[in-house]
Parts: C-alpha cells; structure tokens; sequence
C-alpha cells in the first residue's frame, strides 16, 4: 500500500515537470555541460581547419521549347502549339535525366573519377574495377547537385571537388555526354529512313495510279469523263426540249390542218368577178329591118287587096311577132358574166399543203429526235459508269499524291532534324559552362556553427541522462515522495 502511494506521488511529480525544473537539472549539471560542449566545440573547430578545401564549380543548361518535334499528320499544314512555356515537369525531367545512372557512368569513366580521390584506397586493396566504379558513381550522384531554377527555363548544375580543374572538367563532360544523351532520346531511330520508305512506297503508288489514268482514257476512248458526260447532258437537254417543242409543233400543225380543211369545206372553188348587161344591136336592127320590110309589104299588099285578105293576115301577124321580138328583146338584154378562182380559197388551199407537208416534215423529225435521245441517255449512262470509274481513280492518285508529298516534306524534316542533331543543334543548350574555381568553398563557418549546435543538443541531452540515472536525493520533496514523512531539516552540502 505504501509503494503504491509511493509510485503515485512519483508519477504525479514526473508528470508536472515545470521549467525551475529543467533549470535545476542544468545547474546540477553545469560541469558536465560545459565541458561536454567545449569538448565537441573544440574538435569542430579542429575538424574546420583540417578537413581539405572544397572547390565548387556550377553551369546551367536552358531548356526552350524550338526544337521541338513536329506532330505526324495527314494535314498539309503544321497544327499551331499553343503552349510554348517549359512546363516544371519538363524542366524536372531534364533534371533527372542529368542524376541518370548510365550518364554518371559514362561521366565516371571519361574523367577516370574510380581512380582518383579515396577510391586510391579501394585500388590498392584489390578491388575490381566494376566495384570501383560503381562506388565512384554513387559518390558522384551525392556530390552532384541538379536542381532547376525557379521561375526561369534554367537548370543549375554544382559539382564539389577537392581539384578545381577536376570539378570544372566534370561538369563540362556532364553537358556534352547530356546532350548527346538528349538528343537521342527526343529523336525517334529510323525516323529518315521510315519516310523514305514511305515516300518511295507511295511514289511507285502514284505511278501506278497516273498509268491506270492513262489507260482508262485510251481503252475508253475519253480523257475526261465528267466533262464529256456534262456536254452530253446539255446536247441531251437540247435535244429532249427539241422534241418537246417538235411535238407541240405537231399538234399545232394538225389543228391547224383541221381547221383550214373546215373552212376549204365552206369557201366555193371560183367566184364572179365582172358582169355587164348589154342589147344586142345587132339583132334589133335586123329585126326592126325586119318589121319595116313586113309593114312595107302589108302596104303593098293594102293597096292591092283587102284587109281580109289571107296573105294580107298573114303580113300582119309576121309583123306582130316581129314587135314582140323587138319587145322581148328590149325588156332582156344581154348579161355578161366574168368568173374566176376564189383567192381565199386558194390560199387556205395553198396553207393546207403547206402545213401537211410541215406535218410530215415535223413527224419525220420527231422520230429523229426521239432516237437521238434514245442515244444520248444510253451515252450518258455510259459516261456515268465511266466518270465513276474515272473519279474513284483520281482519287486513289489524289491519295497517293497527298501522302507521298506528306512522306516526302516528312523525309526532309527529319533530314534536316538529323542535320541540326549531328551539329548538336536542340532545344536544350548549355546556357553558362562550368568554370574552374580559383577560390575554395568557404566551409569552415559552417562547420564552426554546426559543431556548436552539435555540442550544444549532446551536452544538454548527456546532462538530462545524467541526472536521470543519478540515485541520490537532490531535493527534500523527493526525500517526502519516497518516504512519505516530512522532512524536518535539511543541511546543504558544501559549495551548493
């Protein structure tokens, strides 16, 4: 029961530690601090001033965005980029692809870095040189500092060495193995010869194409299709309108043929032009001559005999005939009558002939018509199966031409994009080049102050353990928490 209380008055106390706390723990340890403190301080003050000079060399590699490559597309023209900024990721990229392992290697290796340094240890003690070089990678990847710089398309490269040709020299094999590592990723293999190919594949295509053409116009006897079907259907609408306008001719014709045999029907063939009436003189005065003559011989016959008398009678009854002739004469003259044919007659019987005979002239041209447009709609659907023919050949040639132009522009762009590789010309390019260092890195302030901090956490931290593990009693609550009595007296121990 009274370890219990014990142990909860403990952990009551741990549990409110309070800064006179710390405080006293500080002074009860103030020996060990400050000679734990000077102790470390001074070897980094001695580590400052012996560790070897660092000299550090740094570039910079610009990333831009021209020479990039152009998108393969069945368009003749180029699609626009938009975005002509280096994003961060592709500055990173970049980044990364400067710490990759086989450039390091490289990099280890052209500047012979497994030979120099520490790694002369490792030489001496055998090892293998595939060892060696790792090893020499690895501390070439922790020296190596590639960080991208903010705001702008520039990469800075630091490199640190105790040489300061060797830190320049580095660097500057870094960019050149760079770049050409660069280039040879951005650059697809075979490109030139894959749209040479291409090119020479869709040239033999066009040719044979323009042979086909060439063909078709002279086994079809035509050279342009739709041109000759587009003036066959023109001669066809004429020739169909023709026929339309002769039938209306026809019909009119026989109408009017009708028509004039109606009124030819009612008109007579001749009429009278002239008529004179006229006595004839002639007869009157051989009949009056007559009468005189037959009243000259009724005188004699008078003068002789009687009125009674036979011949007498006789004289007289002549001579009454005779007046009545000469009256009848008088009273019906003579009519002369003058005939001759009706113009009107003649003329509807003259546009009769004529309008049959347009009749049979119209009849005769209709069938003409009729067959030459029989003729013109089977050429015209002869021409329509040709043009189709024609058309789907054109473009299959249009085809061939348009891709090999399209293979043919390509092969030159990766001609020249082979060129401006051979010449290193990219879109990256080393916009400052290491230089060699003349003044050392100044590390010994930073060491210094390093060391300080160091001395200063494992001092206070050594002076926290100390005291932890201490089993003396340091203060009468401790005393009271153990025992559980009060402490009536306590009596200082010298120089506390």
């Amino acid at each position: 029961m009274f370890e219990k209380n014990l142990n909860g008055k403990q952990g009551e106390e741990r549990q409110s530690v309070t800064l006179r706390d710390l405080l006293s723990v500080g002074f009860r340890q103030k020996r060990l601090i400050i000679n734990t403190f000077l102790g470390i301080f001074s070897l980094a003050v001695v580590l400052a001033f012996i560790l070897p000079k660092k000299y550090q060399s740094e570039m910079k590699i610009l990333v831009r965005r021209e020479r990039a490559d152009n998108m393969v597309t069945p368009d003749r023209e180029q699609p626009m980029q938009l975005r002509t900024e280096v994003s961060e990721e592709e500055l990173q990229s970049e980044a990364e692809l400067l710490k990759s392992r086989d450039l390091l290697t490289k990099v280890v290796l052209a500047c012979d870095l497994q030979r120099t340094g520490n790694h002369s240890v490792w030489n001496m003690l055998g090892h293998k040189d595939e060892e060696q070089t790792s090893r020499a990678v690895v501390k070439l990847e922790n020296d190596l500092m590639v960080q991208p710089i903010k705001l702008t398309n520039l990469i800075s490269v630091k490199y640190n060495s105790k040489d300061p040709q060797l830190s320049a020299r580095v660097l500057n094999t870094l960019a050149s193995l760079y770049l050409e590592k660069h280039l040879a990723i951005h650059r697809a293999p075979g490109e030139f010869e894959f749209f040479h190919q291409q090119a020479e594949q869709y040239r033999t295509a066009l040719m044979n194409a323009e042979n086909k053409l060439t063909n078709f116009s002279r086994e079809e006897g035509v050279v342009n299709p739709t041109l000759e079907k587009e003036i066959s259907v023109r001669k066809l609408a004429d020739v169909e309108a023709d026929l339309k306008t002769t039938k209306a001719n026809i019909a009119e014709t026989r109408e009017r043929i009708n028509k004039l045999q109606a009124q030819l029907g009612t008109l007579p063939k001749r009429q009278t032009t002239q008529v004179r009436t006229a006595d004839n003189p002639q007869l009157m005065e051989r009949m009056k001559s007559t009468l005189l003559e037959l009243e000259l011989k009724r005188t004699d016959l008078l003068s002789k005999f009687e009125p009674t008398y036979r011949p007498v009678q006789e004289v007289e009854q002549q001579i009454a005939q005779t007046r009545a002739a000469i009256d009848a004469a008088e009273k019906a003259p003579l009519r002369d009558e003058t005939t001759d044919r009706d113009p009107t007659y003649e003329s509807l019987r003259s546009e009769l002939a004529k309008s049959q005979t347009d009749l049979a002239a119209l009849e005769a041209r209709e069938g003409a018509t009729a067959s030459l447009v029989r003729t013109y709609k089977a050429e015209s659907q002869e021409l329509d199966n040709k043009e189709l023919l024609h058309k789907d050949m054109l473009r299959a040639a249009k085809a061939d031409e348009d891709n090999y132009m399209l293979y043919l522009r390509k092969q030159e762009e990766a001609r020249i994009s082979d060129a401006l590789d051979r010449q290193r010309i990219s879109n990256v390019v080393v916009a400052e080049p290491a230089s060699v260092p003349f003044t050392a890195q100044s590390r010994w302030l930073f060491v210094v102050l390093l060391g300080g901090l160091l001395a200063a956490i494992s001092s206070v931290l050594l002076a926290f353990a100390v005291d932890y593990w201490d089993p003396s009693f340091r203060t009468p609550e401790e005393v009271e928490s153990l025992l559980g009595s009060p402490v009536v007296a306590a009596i200082p121990r010298d120089g506390d």
